[in-house]
């Protein structure tokens, strides 16, 4: 298994280009293994099939959310934020000035993850009012390592966090979108999930 936080290069040129990494589980049993609180967010049990016919399986199931819970935790941190971004980019009409504000701060970690602007996600996110999906985003994007206050600079967000943030933020986005086309949509960002998550 490669190191959870091992993260690939962003190409600036392409803003739907995502980051290239090695796949990080072989089954969800790994990953529950390596992320207990996924047992906490998801009903689904883990079994041994491969990760990604696990995550279609979820996508085909009863309750088809926890595609996109599992997904969360699957990708790594910054992968994980470009997803969350990439998904509420898809449903443009959907998002707020702040949720727009939010994304670019949370895009600028993504594309060059230096501490400065992590800080800055983070610091945009807690002073947003209200937790929309792009604060989501941003609070990913913020709690994705380094600390999570300046008074207490040894406080690290534990990893839980920005898989729980990102969720929130693509969970959210869904539900501002017509029901007639929620299915459609939520597939497509499985799909995204799925190129993300194969990708070399």
């Amino acid at each position: 298994m490669s190191d959870p936080d091992a993260v690939g290069s962003v190409q600036p040129e392409d803003s739907a280009r995502p980051p290239a990494y090695r796949l990080r589980f072989s089954t969800a049993a790994e990953l529950f293994e390596a992320f207990p609180a996924a047992r906490d967010d998801m009903r689904a049990e883990p079994d041994d099939r491969p990760i990604l016919e696990f995550l279609r399986g979820l996508a085909n199931g009863p309750t088809p959310e926890e595609a996109i819970t599992f997904a969360a935790y699957l990708l790594p941190r910054r992968e994980a934020v470009w997803w969350a971004h990439q998904c509420l980019r898809q449903v443009p009409d959907a998002l707020t000035a702040q949720d727009q504000e939010m994304l670019a701060a949370a895009e600028a970690w993504v594309r060059e993850p230096e501490e400065a602007l992590r800080r800055a996600a983070l610091d945009r996110a807690m002073a947003a009012s209200g937790k929309t999906p792009g604060v989501w985003v941003a609070l990913a994007a913020g709690w994705s390592g380094g600390s999570m206050t300046p008074e207490a600079p040894g406080t690290v967000a534990p990893p839980f966090l920005t898989p729980r943030a990102v969720n929130a933020a693509v969970l959210g986005i869904l539900a501002r979108v017509a029901r007639p086309y929620r299915e459609e949509t939520l597939n497509a960002f499985v799909t995204m999930a799925v190129r993300l998550t194969a990708a070399v």
